[in-house]
């Protein structure tokens, strides 16, 4: 396939989970307004941040005026989750320009990785697969900064019965499920939910990374055993 082609499909292997990320983004747009931030203050932490979950949690913090240290901790605790996603693409990237990489680690976002991980590991023989990355993540990037303008601009009007937040976890659902093809996988899964939620409940920052090396961990062993068996 040619690069074209590679990031076409990137493009398009995208475009469904925007179902769930733009009314991510427009729930991040009405809650930046309400926290205080500027039009402007708003629009621009989406292409500064670039994640969803720590741009929330960020406007929210902001506005029970918590310590600014406490707020810097919590997003950096939040997005520590992207090292998992860094260190499970290193073997696929290591060989590219540091040009390359520092793009790439910019569009290294969630549904992005989901999508792209799956090509990866399915064809890691192939050495233009990094436009599959690109195609996705900047398909993500457009549509957060869409979504995010929207929320700004006409958040205030939209109809209190669409609860909105609810698609979030419907989002992560759907990019997960179809990634659970082994016993070791499903167990990795439901480790690492249970103990985000214990984690979480116990008010540990760094709720999210530790629940997923602990569930990573698991689902090593899990794999380790039976292949011995």
């Amino acid at each position: 396939m040619k690069k074209w082609q590679i990031f076409k499909q990137g493009v398009l292997d995208e475009l469904p989970l925007q179902l769930g990320v733009f009314p991510f983004g427009i729930i991040y747009g009405v809650m930046a307004i309400e926290s205080g931030l500027t039009f402007l203050q708003a629009l621009l932490m989406s292409s500064i941040i670039f994640g969803g979950a720590s741009q929330i949690a960020f406007v929210q913090l902001l506005s029970n005026s918590t310590p600014f240290g406490i707020v810097v901790t919590t997003v950096g605790a939040i997005n520590s989750r992207h090292l998992l996603y860094s260190i499970s693409m290193v073997e696929y990237l290591n060989k590219l320009s540091i040009s390359w990489r520092v793009i790439l680690a910019y569009l290294l976002t969630d549904e992005a990785y989901a999508v792209s991980i799956r090509k990866f590991i399915n064809h890691s023989n192939n050495f233009i697969l990094h436009y599959h990355l690109l195609g996705s993540g900047i398909t993500l990037f457009v549509s957060w900064q869409i979504s995010t303008l929207f929320g700004i601009l006409i958040g205030d009007d939209l109809p209190e019965f669409l609860d909105l937040q609810f698609i979030i976890p419907l989002t992560f659902i759907a990019i997960i499920v179809p990634m659970i093809k082994s016993k070791s996988t499903l167990l990795t899964v439901i480790t690492a939910g249970i103990l985000a939620l214990i984690f979480k409940n116990l008010d540990i920052n760094f709720w999210i990374i530790l629940s997923g090396l602990f569930g990573i961990l698991v689902g090593i062993v899990s794999n380790r055993l039976d292949k011995k068996l």
